[in-house]
């Protein structure tokens, strides 16, 4: 039997599950009634009043703007503040416009012995009886000092500095690529952009001017006279850096590097000699520089040894050999009163820097 309010059959398979299923689609919460525009009287109100059924309500105040506007208003507001706000307090400053770099001052002295260059068949015999008995070899002979952070620049920016100037001494003095008049785009690659023009000219159209030397940018012996008869060249100088303005670091390097060298095409039992270049380079390093890892190289100051003051070392440098004794003359003329050029300077090469044999 069906219960109260169910038809006697009992309630349709399929229709809704009961009676307030069944109305279920017109019941309304209590914000919908809140929100209706009409209302009707209560019957008290109606007897009183001899009022109509129904009275229209006032409209409901919402408080001004939906939530979501609201939001969306304070969305908007944040990212415009935050825009300004990292506008103004950007860490990161427009940078100032670079200086351009300025051309490399460089001066190569030849050094000429006093007689005969001694010589033995046995580079390490040689290095053994020479001033460069404790030099270290290659790249270990350019120890790093100790980084310490300037005003304006970090330990690892100083760091930087020094590694680069490192980098380029390694390659433009003992890389035997470089040192045999072979590619030099290893030592180019690590120049300023600035100075570029001036490295290409120096190699297209070498000039002993004081600007367009190969031999003041890197070590360069002739492939005709000489060729190394030892790997392990000695090496021994310091690094150091210092704080030049609250935009640049720079870097002074003074090393001395000694070859071992035999005659070109000669065989392990011609002997070999000992050739000597002290070198005084002076870098800078702006902010972009450091970045690159890129160097300007300012000054180049070489004095190369055993040379004839007879021969130009602007270009390459034509080491005398064990048995070889400097030619007569000196330096060409040279016009103190033309510009552009630069007076040609030549040394002795003093007998104690010889090997002792």
């Amino acid at each position: 039997m069906g219960g109260l309010g169910d038809p006697p059959e009992g309630t349709p398979e399929g229709g809704p599950g009961g009676g307030e299923d069944e109305y279920r689609s017109v019941v309304f919460d209590e914000s919908f009634v809140r929100a209706a525009r009409l209302q009707e009287y209560s019957a008290q109100e109606r007897i009183t009043d001899h009022a109509p059924a129904v009275r229209s309500r006032p409209p409901l105040r919402r408080g001004g703007l939906p939530r979501q506007a609201l939001v969306l208003v304070l969305l908007i507001a944040v990212a415009f503040g935050t825009a300004i706000y990292m506008g103004v307090r950007h860490p990161y400053q427009t940078p100032a416009a670079r200086e351009p770099a300025e051309p490399l001052r460089m001066t190569v002295v030849p050094l000429a012995p006093g007689g005969e260059v001694p010589g033995a068949a046995d580079p390490d015999f040689l290095y053994e009886h020479s001033p460069a008995a404790q030099f270290r070899v290659g790249a270990e002979g350019i120890p790093l000092p100790p980084a310490r952070r300037t005003a304006h620049f970090s330990d690892g920016q100083v760091i930087t500095a020094l590694s680069t100037a490192k980098d380029y001494i390694v390659r433009s003095a003992l890389d035997p690529a470089v040192l045999t008049g072979g590619d030099v785009r290893s030592v180019r690659v690590l120049l300023d952009p600035d100075q570029l023009d001036q490295f290409d000219q120096s190699f297209q159209r070498p000039a002993a001017d004081g600007r367009h030397a190969p031999t003041g940018w890197l070590i360069r012996l002739d492939p005709a006279r000489a060729e190394l008869a030892d790997r392990g060249i000695r090496v021994q100088g310091n690094l150091e850096a210092t704080e030049a303005d609250a935009a640049t670091l720079e870097v002074t390097a003074d090393h001395t590097t000694v070859y071992a060298l035999r005659p070109a095409g000669a065989d392990d039992r011609a002997e070999a000699s000992l050739f000597t270049v002290r070198r005084e380079l002076h870098f800078r390093f702006d902010r972009e520089d450091l970045r690159l890892h890129q160097a300007q190289v300012l000054v180049s100051y070489v004095r190369a040894g055993p040379l004839s003051c007879a021969e130009d070392a602007s270009n390459r440098l034509r080491p005398l050999l064990a048995g070889q004794t400097a030619k007569e003359g000196g330096p060409a003329d040279t016009d103190p009163y033309a510009t552009g050029s630069t007076t040609a300077l030549c040394g002795s090469l003093a007998r104690s820097a010889l090997p002792r044999v």
